[in-house]
C-alpha cells in the first residue's frame, strides 16, 4: 500500500483571497499566488514517497460565478510547477448531493482506491473545517492550517500548523 498527502488548494497551496474574514479562491490565474515554502514542502514530501493529491471544492462553478475553465487553468498551472500527482476537483455546490464535496470523503476514498493508498498512513492538510472532517471521515491523519478565518472551525485534528511548510516538517518527522 502507498501513502498520500491530500491537500486542499486555496489557503494551503495558493493564497486564499480573504474578504471580511472569509477565504475565497482566486478569481483568475493572475490573482493566484503560490504560498511561500510550498514548492520545497511538496518536493520533500514527494521525495519521501508520498503521492500528492489536491482535493478541492470549487462551488463557484456550480454557482455560475467562476467558469470551470478558470479553475482548470489554475490547477494546470500548479501542476506544471509543483510535484502534484493529481487534482480531484468538486465543482458542485452544497445542495447538489455529491459525495466528492468535502466534508464528505468521496474524493479521498476514490483516489485511495484508484492508487492503492493506505488511508491510515496518509494525511489530509487543509485550512477549513470541511477539509479536516473529510480527512477524518476517510481515516487520514489531519493537519489544520489555521489562519483564524471568521467561520466555523474544526472541532478536532491531529496537528495544528501555520503553513504547509510546517505540516510537511511534522509529516516527515513522523516517518523517522
Amino acid at each position: 500500500m502507498r501513502r498520500a498527502v491530500f491537500l486542499d488548494r486555496d489557503g494551503v497551496i495558493n493564497r486564499a483571497v480573504v474578504r471580511e474574514g472569509k477565504p475565497y479562491p482566486p478569481a483568475n490565474l493572475a490573482e493566484m499566488e503560490i504560498l511561500p515554502g510550498v514548492a520545497d514542502a511538496l518536493v520533500a514530501l514527494h521525495n519521501a514517497g508520498f503521492i500528492l493529491i489536491v482535493v478541492t471544492n470549487q462551488p463557484d462553478v456550480a454557482r455560475g460565478t467562476t467558469p470551470r475553465a478558470v479553475v482548470e487553468k489554475i490547477n494546470n498551472h500548479l501542476a506544471s510547477c509543483l510535484p502534484i500527482d493529481e487534482f480531484r476537483t468538486c465543482y458542485h455546490d452544497s445542495g447538489d448531493g455529491c459525495d466528492c464535496r468535502k466534508p464528505l470523503p468521496g474524493a479521498i476514498i476514490a483516489a485511495a482506491n484508484q492508487h492503492g493508498i493506505d488511508l491510515s498512513m496518509s494525511y489530509m492538510v487543509g485550512d477549513r473545517w470541511r477539509d479536516i472532517e473529510a480527512g477524518q471521515r476517510s481515516g487520514c491523519k489531519t493537519v489544520f492550517v489555521d489562519y483564524g478565518y471568521d467561520e466555523k472551525q474544526p472541532v478536532s485534528f491531529n496537528y495544528l500548523v501555520g503553513s504547509l511548510k510546517e505540516a510537511a516538517e511534522i509529516i516527515l518527522k513522523e516517518l523517522k
